[in-house]
């Protein structure tokens, strides 16, 4: 019986806790960018990279709430502030009133909440997002490696969930037949196939065999970096995050992630002042003083590094729509001084703990 030879960059020997730790710590990206019919590696490096379901996500989140805590169906159409005593007031589309110490809208795009603070309301890019779930019954050969192709007027992220599910998106320039297109799966797999044409058979073939439920088809919307860098997100004891606060362009993946860093820095700048025990019982005006004083380190700890990741994503949303290539060149020369800690430095950050 012939021996059979194989060829890996890296084995690990062991199966246990170190073994696998190791294997799960080698994950690798490839920025490849797409020329006359032909893929060019433009960059390889070994950076730490995890996928999941945003269900999945949502799911584990709701369910470590107290019950009750979520309330489905239920649409705030207006925000006032209290005549009396200042906090604010919700109303839903079934006609009912809540009253709240604390308001913070975390509502997206096109948020109640940062409507009523005042907030300009985001702008739409000239692309459009294209998002999906392959399945390989057999499994697939992609191992962990995140892979971005950038082709003219497109790009397509690929990204492994476990061995057998791949998570991609394709960005690209919003065609006139969108609006036709959008609630309409398998259209949206035809355009998408119509605009990968000339990418490796490997993708097209991934993108043919999607979980056509899993399709979704949706505008680009941002927030411009300079009306972060004015933009008065909270008021009395009303404040924003996530979408609600920072919607971008999700090239660079970013969007939930600084979502979820609002989260832990809203609540640890909370926690610091509100009253906990027998200094529970305080008035509703030092009440909202503390208030307004957490909202505020809040609000000043995030808008920098918002800032940042909003213009990291402007810029390169511009190299993709710009029809000129002076643009496009500026653009790539700001980029460069963004990356200076390399293409991912953005992800090189700490919020803190709770």
């Amino acid at each position: 019986m012939g021996s059979k030879e194989e060829h890996h960059d890296i084995v690990i020997v062991g199966g246990g806790i170190c073994g696998l730790a190791t294997a799960l710590a080698l994950h690798r990206i490839r920025d490849m960018w797409l020329h006359k019919n032909k893929m060019q590696v433009t960059s390889c490096r070994k950076e730490e990279l995890r996928c999941l379901k945003r269900g999945d996500l949502i799911e584990t989140l709701a369910k470590n709430l107290p019950m009750q805590s979520v309330r489905f169906g239920c649409q705030i159409v207006a925000v006032e502030s209290d005549p009396i005593t200042s906090f604010p007031i919700l109303y839903t589309n079934d006609g009912a009133t809540i009253k709240a110490k604390v308001l913070i809208g975390c509502d997206g795009s096109n948020s109640v909440v940062a409507k009523s603070l005042g907030l300009q309301a985001p702008k739409v890019l000239s692309l459009s997002a294209v998002r999906g779930f392959t399945s390989y019954s057999d499994g697939h050969s992609f191992g962990s490696h995140f892979i971005r192709l950038i082709g003219d007027g497109v790009m397509l992220g690929r990204l492994p969930i476990d061995e057998k599910l791949v998570y991609w998106a394709a960005a690209r320039l919003c065609p006139s037949q969108d609006s036709d297109v959008r609630k309409v799966p398998e259209l949206i797999k035809e355009f998408t196939l119509e605009t990968i044409r000339e990418f490796p058979p490997e993708v097209i073939e991934m993108v043919k065999h999607c979980d056509s439920s899993s399709l979704s088809l949706t505008h680009i919307w941002y927030r411009a970096p300079w009306h972060l860098l004015f933009a008065n997100f909270w008021q009395g004891t009303m404040t924003v995050a996530g979408d609600a606060m920072h919607v971008m362009a999700p090239v660079l993946g970013q969007g939930g992630s600084a979502g979820l860093e609002d989260a832990i820095v809203l609540a640890r700048c909370l926690s610091q002042e509100m009253p906990i025990g027998p200094e529970g019982a305080i008035s509703d005006r030092e009440l909202r003083r503390r208030i307004g004083r957490a909202l505020s380190k809040y609000v000043n700890e995030r808008r920098l590094r918002v800032m940042r990741l909003s213009t990291q994503t402007y810029l390169t949303a511009l190299v993709m729509t710009a029809s000129s290539w002076i643009k496009k060149l500026v653009c790539l020369a700001i980029l460069v001084v963004f990356l200076r800690g390399g293409p991912l430095s953005h992800t090189n950050y700490d919020c803190g703990s709770l």
